[in-house]
C-alpha cells in the first residue's frame, strides 16, 4: 500500500497587538473600555512594585526565598482578565498580578512567602487554588476541575499556568491529554520565559514552540507576545469563549523573559548572557503598555504618578499588616500544622503531634530552668562584686 499523508491542523500562529514601542495594530486591538485598561495597568503596576518590595524584605530577612514575577505581569493579568468571577484560576508561582486581581490580599501572599501555611488559604468566595511550587502538578488539578465541570454541567472554565520547564514534565502531557480526550474547559497558559532555572529552552526541546504541542493533543494552540497584555487578553478571551461553549481546551504560549533570577537564591550570571537580558528589558510589558495608554489618552503622567503614590501606600500598609499577623500566637504555634490537614486526623499524625507537643513542652521547661539557674548565678556574681560594708 502506498504511503498516505495525514492531514494535520495549519501552522501555529503568533499573535502580537502592541509592538515594543507601544504602537497598536488597530485591526487586532481588543475592545476594552478605558476603565478596563486602567484596571489592567493598576494590577500590573501593583504586582511589579510589590515584587520589588518583597525583594527588599527578603534581603532584610523579613521573608524567605521567593520567585520574582517581574516581567510576567502581562501574561498573568492579560489572561485572568478574560475570566468571570465564578471561573477557576489555578496558578503556578509567578501569577502575582492575576492573584491580586482575583482578590488575594497582599498581606496573605506575603505570609505565604514568609513561611506561613495560612498564606496558601484562598479568600472566601474566590475560586482559586493556592500557589503551586512543584512544577506542572497543578495542570492535573486543573484538568480534574475541568472534567468535574463537564460532569456537573457547569458553564465555567479553568485557567492554569506553567513554565517552559514544566512542559518537559510528565504531568504536563498527562494534564493536556486528559483535558483533550474529555473536552475539559481548561486553558493552559505557558509562561515561556526561556529558562527552566538554568536550562535554556534549546536544551529542553527540539520543536520550535511550546504551542505546537497542541497539535499532538488535537486542541487549538497559539503563541503570543507575552509582553503584550492586549495580545494575551485577546488570545485568552477567544479560548475562554470556546471552552465555555463546549469547545474544549486550548494551549496558549506566552513568549517572555525572566529578567530576574529564578528565585532570590539564584545567580543567573552563571548561566545567562547579560547582553541578552539587557535586550529583553527594553521589551518590558509595563513600558509599552504605559506608552499605549498615554497615546490613547487613558492615562497621563500626572495620573500615573498619583497611582504610584497610591500603590506605595497600599504596599506599606500591607507589609505592616503582614508583620502584625506574623506575630500572631496561633500562626507561630507549630502544632497548628496538624489542624487543617484532615477532617479526621489519622492515628499516625496524632502520634506525631503528641511527640512534637512533648518535645516543645520539654524544650520550654529546659529554657525556664536555664533562666532560673542563670538568674541565681547573676545574683551571686552581683553579691560578690558589691562593696562590703565595714562593721
Amino acid at each position: 500500500m502506498p504511503r498516505k499523508p495525514i492531514k494535520l491542523p495549519a501552522n501555529i500562529e503568533y499573535l502580537s497587538v502592541l509592538d515594543e514601542n507601544g504602537k497598536v495594530d488597530r485591526e487586532l486591538e481588543p475592545k476594552l473600555s478605558a476603565d478596563d485598561l486602567k484596571k489592567m495597568y493598576r494590577y500590573m503596576l501593583l504586582a511589579r512594585r510589590a515584587d520589588e518590595r518583597m525583594l527588599n524584605l527578603q534581603r532584610q530577612g523579613r521573608i524567605g526565598t521567593f520567585p520574582q514575577s517581574t516581567g510576567h505581569e502581562a501574561i498573568s493579568i492579560g489572561s485572568v482578565f478574560a475570566l468571570q468571577k465564578s471561573d477557576w484560576h489555578v496558578p503556578a508561582y509567578r501569577e502575582f498580578a492575576g492573584m491580586l486581581y482575583r482578590g488575594w490580599p497582599l498581606e496573605t501572599l506575603f505570609l505565604y512567602w514568609g513561611g506561613f501555611e495560612e498564606g496558601a488559604r484562598p479568600p472566601e468566595e474566590v475560586n482559586d487554588l493556592p500557589y503551586c511550587v512543584p512544577v506542572a502538578s497543578q495542570l492535573l488539578h486543573a484538568a480534574g476541575l475541568g472534567m468535574a465541570m463537564n460532569i456537573k454541567g457547569d458553564k465555567k472554565v479553568v485557567l492554569t499556568y506553567f513554565g517552559d520547564g514544566s512542559s518537559s514534565e510528565g504531568d504536563f502531557h498527562e494534564g493536556l491529554n486528559f483535558a483533550s480526550v474529555f473536552q475539559a474547559p481548561v486553558i493552559f497558559v505557558c509562561q515561556n520565559n526561556q529558562y527552566a532555572i538554568s536550562v535554556p529552552l534549546s536544551r529542553q526541546m527540539k520543536c520550535e514552540t511550546v504551542a505546537q504541542r497542541a497539535v499532538a493533543y488535537g486542541i487549538p494552540g497559539i503563541r503570543v507576545d507575552g509582553n503584550d497584555v492586549l495580545a494575551v487578553y485577546a488570545a485568552t478571551a477567544e479560548a475562554v469563549e470556546r471552552a465555555r461553549n463546549g469547545g474544549g481546551p486550548t494551549l496558549i504560549e506566552g513568549l517572555t523573559y525572566r529578567t530576574t533570577p529564578h528565585t532570590t537564591a539564584d545567580d543567573p550570571k552563571r548561566y545567562r548572557n547579560e547582553e541578552e537580558a539587557k535586550e529583553w528589558v527594553t521589551k518590558d510589558s509595563l513600558i509599552r503598555f504605559t506608552q499605549y495608554l498615554a497615546a490613547k489618552g487613558v492615562m497621563d503622567e500626572k495620573a500615573k504618578q498619583a497611582l504610584e503614590e497610591e500603590i506605595d501606600h497600599e504596599i506599606k500598609e500591607s507589609v505592616r499588616r503582614f508583620e502584625a499577623l506574623a506575630q500572631n500566637e496561633e500562626l507561630l504555634n507549630p502544632l497548628s500544622m496538624f489542624d487543617y490537614m484532615y477532617a479526621d486526623t489519622p492515628k499516625v499524625l496524632e502520634r506525631q503531634r503528641d511527640e512534637l507537643s512533648d518535645h516543645l513542652r520539654k524544650k520550654k521547661e529546659g529554657q525556664t530552668k536555664a533562666g532560673e539557674h542563670g538568674g541565681s548565678a547573676r545574683k551571686a556574681v552581683a553579691a560578690a562584686d558589691s562593696p562590703k560594708k565595714s562593721k
